[in-house]
């Protein structure tokens, strides 16, 4: 039972005063009744007076004579104290909420005036109430009961307003009020800005809970505002939510429409296309004129193969074959538990690493076996162990350390020396192998640096298909000056001409760093918007017969902000596209018809981008050699300790985040400028984001189709290009 804003539950405890010389307490557990007790029941049948009997379902232990106690709701807002004439004395109700309980009224006081916090009632009958007008001298008396005061001069004003906004009465007001500020620990002394809060925090999800038609007793009461009664009782509820969150800079809103009133709409009768016009969930009705206004739509800007015939068209996923590679337990498919994460699972991890990358690269350049990073040595030894820095700053090439692997250095740490090496590449967290001096045990001077080894590709048994074209886009799917999903609809509008086999859709799909989504601007819930704009895409390329694959990001505002990121739950899913659309982990593995994609949406490249340092005599792009690391680490996220906006549970990071093989096709969105390029004979593709800014940003398409002919290995991507929207 709901009485007081967003209490969930409420006990009620019962005190029989007995004079000057305390009383017996019993609990009230509405809308339950108390059994009664005999008017001539003796002392010696009453509870001993040991305080407050107080728990989950408790019931009042006992009540004299025969009273009436309705049970409170919240149609009756004012009716507040309780109050119970008996034998013994008078008996008057305090809230209890968690631990929170309110101080009851003086019972002086709660006789000589029975209201407070729920309602009216004298010995066996109901005390009925006249209806008081709305004034700020009825509001104040009540507060004052509780002790609130008001600190600013226009504090009475705005209680008055939110008592015709809501459609309360004083009392039902003073008794939100005062639950809001005891359950929040609040000052006493009520501002605008703790009206405000408690306006969108207690009434106005209470009226979307519950929305009740405004009290006629108070139609005649009306300001200069008020003049939206006026509409329709649709209308007038949607004016109501307009106000779910405060800007930064008001401290005080008027009782008004936003700048443009928002026309009537019906979403239900609309296209999926036009479920996310601006004006649906921000308050801002302007779309972003800077993506009406792009220029070069459809323009190719990066390539990569040859292509045969003038378009890019798919079968519309018709025979194709997709899922996640490798066995169910090897694939991250549902969320999990995380945080509470002990440093010492961490570094278990860690150790883990190094071990397999370590055996990995002696195997391959057939090593002898490794020496500790602190054993003095005058000739050349060859050693084992993690880069790290030597402090929290930036990576550079006089703060280079080796943190040692545990067989062999016992987790030492050690500070390299790189003027005799002439090309390196190093980033925090890779695993190495170094040749080198250490003369002295406390600088190892490096001559040789083992380059890492990727995994082998996947060879498929089953024999080539067809021809299959992959369309892949990354969010955010809005402008950054407007929340109107314009780009998707564009791009919903591409998949339905090229009807693709595939498309991967990258996340953001609600960007946790959007202006009106950190502000909280958006007229409904996070999890609402999410699940339109999968309606949007789902029922908008239904006619296409595409395979849909969504992939969660770390800036998903609704999503859990932990990586590797489980897959999105979307238990609405339509029954008729349950076939066609796959909602898979970040990061994690395809397979297309035999064809091995690696996805991450996590922005990798800028990440490892910032921390890498590098030396080199020939002419290599920081591109190739970050997608160069990631392919011989063997992991989607090699970078340690990571970026401080991303959040690892290495537990999961271990089991999920490795590359099972080296992907045919490794797709990483970035911040950074688009590309597709060949590295190790994987074919990396950064796609680009939908959107840059309040401007247009890049997707992406591929052909895929496997040549089984001939005993070397071709790639399975024929061509790759890059589109602006």
């Amino acid at each position: 039972m709901e009485v007081l804003g967003e209490i969930p539950k409420v006990l009620v405890l019962l005190q029989i005063a007995e004079g000057a010389g305390g009383g017996v307490t019993g609990c009230w557990d509405p809308p339950a009744r108390p059994p009664l007790l005999p008017a001539s029941a003796s002392d010696r049948d009453l509870p001993p007076p040991t305080g407050i009997f107080c728990f989950p379902g408790a019931k009042i232990l006992y009540r004299r004579a025969n009273p009436t106690i309705p049970a409170p709701t919240r149609r009756e807002p004012r009716r507040s104290q309780w109050h119970v004439s008996t034998q013994r004395g008078t008996a008057s109700f305090l809230i209890r909420h968690g631990s929170t309980l309110l101080p009851p009224l003086p019972l002086s006081a709660a006789v000589s005036r029975p209201r407070g916090l729920f309602g009216t009632g004298m010995a066996e009958q109901e005390l009925p109430e006249e209806a008081e007008p709305v004034s700020a001298e009825a509001v104040l008396r009540e507060l004052r009961l509780f002790e609130l005061c008001c600190r600013d001069e226009d504090v009475p004003a705005r209680l008055v307003e939110l008592c015709l906004t809501h459609g309360l009465g004083p009392v039902a007001l003073a008794n939100e009020l005062l639950a809001f500020v005891t359950s929040k620990g609040l000052d006493t002394e009520l501002s605008s800005d703790s009206l405000d809060t408690f306006e969108h925090e207690v009434l106005i999800k209470r009226s979307r809970r519950a929305p009740q038609k405004r009290d006629n007793r108070y139609s005649g009461l009306h300001d200069i505002h008020s003049l939206q009664e006026l509409l329709d009782e649709e209308e007038e509820d949607e004016l109501l939510d307009a106000y779910t969150t405060p800007s930064k800079n008001s401290q005080k809103r008027p009782n008004c429409t936003p700048e443009t009133p928002r026309p009537k709409r019906s979403l239900s009768s609309r296209s999926p296309y036009a479920l996310f016009s601006p004006s649906s969930f921000s308050p801002s009705v302007t779309p972003s004129q800077k993506y009406s206004a792009r220029s070069s739509r459809g323009e190719v800007v990066a390539s990569f193969g040859s292509i045969q015939g003038p378009s890019w068209t798919g079968h519309g996923g018709r025979g194709c074959t997709l899922g996640l590679f490798g066995s169910p337990e090897e694939n991250l498919t549902k969320a999990y538990k995380f945080m509470f994460q002990k440093a010492l699972d961490v570094r278990e991890v860690l150790l883990w690493r190094i071990e397999e990358l370590g055996n990995a690269l002696k195997n391959h350049h057939q090593l002898e076996d490794f020496t500790s990073v602190s054993l003095p040595a005058q000739e050349a030894v060859t050693v084992l162990g993690q880069i790290g820095c030597d402090s929290n700053g930036k990576l550079n090439a006089k703060s280079v350390v080796l943190e040692g692997d545990w067989e062999h250095s016992s987790g030492g740490q050690i500070p390299l020396d790189l003027s005799e090496l002439r090309e390196y590449s190093f980033f925090p967290g890779q695993v190495v192998a170094l040749e080198g001096t250490n003369s002295t045990g406390r600088m190892m001077v490096v001559s040789k640096l083992y380059e890492g080894v990727p995994l082998p590709f996947h060879t498929p048994t089953e024999p080539a298909s067809e021809q299959r074209m992959v369309l892949v886009a990354c969010g955010p799917y809005t402008p950054s000056d407007s929340i109107g999903y314009d780009p998707l609809s564009d791009l919903v509008t591409v998949i339905t001409r090229d009807r693709p086999d595939v498309c991967i859709l990258f996340g953001p799909f609600l960007d946790a760093k959007h202006e009106q989504v950190e502000n909280c601007q958006l007229l409904g819930s996070f999890p609402e918007v999410f699940k339109l704009c999968l309606k949007m895409i789902i029922e908008g390329t239904r006619s296409a017969g595409s395979q849909l694959v969504f992939v969660p990001s770390a800036r998903d505002v609704h999503h859990d902000c932990v990586y590797p990121q489980p897959p999105f739950c979307y238990p609405e899913l339509p029954k008729e596209d349950k076939q066609r659309v796959h909602f898979v982990s970040d990061p994690c593995t395809l397979e297309v018809d035999g064809v091995v994609l690696g996805l991450t949406s996590t922005d990798l490249l800028f990440h490892m981008g910032a921390e890498e340092i590098s030396s080199s005599s020939g002419i290599s792009d920081r591109f190739t050699r970050i997608l160069k690391h990631i392919l011989t680490q063997r992991s989607y996220y090699p970078l340690y300790p990571p970026s401080e906006e991303l959040n690892i549970d290495y537990e999961s990071f271990y089991s999920y985040a490795s590359l099972p093989v080296t992907p045919d096709v490794l797709i990483t969105p970035s911040e950074l400028r688009y590309f597709v390029k060949e590295v190790l004979g994987c074919v990396c593709i950064n796609p680009g984001r939908l959107t840059k800014g309040t401007v247009g940003g890049t997707y992406g398409r591929l052909y895929l189709q496997r040549d089984n002919t001939g005993d070397e290995r071709k790639s399975p991507c024929v061509a790759a290009q890059v589109v602006k929207i």
